[in-house]
């Protein structure tokens, strides 16, 4: 596997890439050992995390959810790019995720160190990224 290029915006469409692409192998290799990951709201994905393998873990849950996502801009700053995104899934419920965010990625020796999630609509995430709880069996008897 190469190194990625330190160019802020190069590492942040790579790692868009890999979370596209599902390839947690490639995810892995941007980030450093002792990034932290923090979202807002009160979902299953809110909070502040630490360390690869919590991020890794994150972004699976994400991604299983079917989300599907569509970049509209990469932004360059003096630590790190922004992705501008819009993400989009429906649940097997029939609850929906259409929100737009910023996803700010903190670099340093081409490795991503930080992700700070900016949302439009951290309620509607919030309820989107929630344990939906089974209704109660019936015993038969």
């Amino acid at each position: 596997m190469s190194t990625p290029s330190a160019d802020p915006a190069a590492i942040a469409e790579s790692f868009l890439a890999a979370f596209q692409a599902r390839d947690w192998e490639r995810l892995r290799g941007l980030l450093a050992d002792d990034i932290i990951w923090t979202m807002p709201g009160a979902g299953t994905i809110s909070g502040t995390i630490h360390g690869a393998d919590a991020v890794l873990n994150r972004a699976r849950h994400i991604a299983g959810q079917g989300l599907r996502t569509e970049l509209l801009h990469v932004l360059v700053g003096a630590h790190g790019a922004a992705l501008s995104l819009r993400n989009t899934a429906t649940a097997p419920d029939g609850r929906k995720l259409d929100e737009h965010l910023a996803t700010v990625l903190t670099t340093r020796d081409a490795r991503v160190t930080a992700i700070d999630s900016y949302l439009s609509d951290v309620d509607g995430m919030s309820a989107f990224f929630t344990e939906v709880e089974e209704p109660p069996s019936r015993s038969v008897r």
